[in-house]
């Protein structure tokens, strides 16, 4: 973990991966990632308008369909998701890993109208940080990916589990990493890169997942991701105790052939009554 000398000594502009970033797969690592530069220019890489448009009411209608209402965003980045299920009238809680993010998540929500209710934590301590138990737990925007050591990945399910009440739901999403290291990357979608951003896997392997992040202004960022496969999450959820367990393409209720992205659906407690 880093030391309050470390922080203090790091140039908050400068992505830090040493003499050999393809070796950086370490899940602490994301606060030398998500540095003041890269959180500034975090909305100019995604999209709002065209993520909403590609979005559509996917994750409001999943809510609303299992009856939830008392929703808990564990990966608010600038506040999209928090935002948008607030204005849908949804109880939200803010939590993120990054105090900058969640400051700007903040200041977004007060552009939209809605005051968000924040929360800075990491998820491998959730629950020593958050108040009650909540209907659902989103972790959206591929960032369960952050995770690089098995280990890490079931204590956060745990934790997200733990957070759920009796019949809570998890919905967390990633990218469709079968394709990309089958070879098949080809991302379909603007949503998730600006117009001036050119997003593109730079070195992929069954442990790493890096991604460049090329800005208009000449400014370079990078991410170390561990490449999560379809199976092996459904594998983790089940394990974590979660049950009843629906994946979806690309925010479509219908089968998507290739998706850039899958949407894990995962109740903590079977309905025998829901179809």
């Amino acid at each position: 973990m880093s030391t309050s000398a470390d922080l203090k000594s790091r140039d908050t502009n400068k992505q830090d991966y040493g003499s050999d970033p393809l070796k950086v797969r370490d899940t602490n690592h994301y606060q030398n990632e998500y540095i003041r530069g890269f959180v500034e220019k975090w909305d100019e890489l995604i999209d709002w308008e065209g993520r909403a448009k590609s979005e559509g009411q996917f994750f409001v209608d999943v809510l609303k369909k299992y009856g939830k209402h008392k929703i808990l965003d564990v990966a608010t980045g600038t506040g999209f998701h928090s935002i948008r299920l607030k204005k849908a009238g949804l109880d939200v809680t803010s939590c993120d890993g990054s105090a900058q993010m969640l400051a700007m998540a903040f200041d977004n929500g007060v552009e939209h109208d809605q005051i968000l209710k924040t929360v800075c934590s990491d998820w491998r301590w959730l629950n020593k940080d958050i108040q009650g138990k909540y209907d659902a737990v989103i972790c959206l925007g591929n960032s369960f990916t952050h995770l690089h050591e098995e280990a890490d990945r079931r204590r956060a399910l745990a934790e997200f589990y733990a957070a759920l009440k009796h019949d809570g739901v998890l919905i967390m999403d990633h990218r469709n990493y079968d394709a990309i290291l089958d070879g098949n990357y080809g991302s379909k979608h603007s949503v998730y890169t600006g117009k001036d951003v050119n997003v593109f896997p730079e070195k992929v392997d069954d442990g790493l997942a890096r991604f460049c992040y090329e800005f208009s202004d000449g400014q370079t960022y990078h991410l170390n991701m561990f490449p999560l496969r379809r199976n092996y999450v459904e594998g983790l959820m089940t394990e974590a105790g979660f049950q009843n367990i629906e994946t979806y393409g690309d925010f479509n209720d219908k089968p998507v052939d290739n998706p850039d992205f899958f949407i894990h659906v995962a109740q903590k407690k079977f309905d025998h009554g829901k179809s």
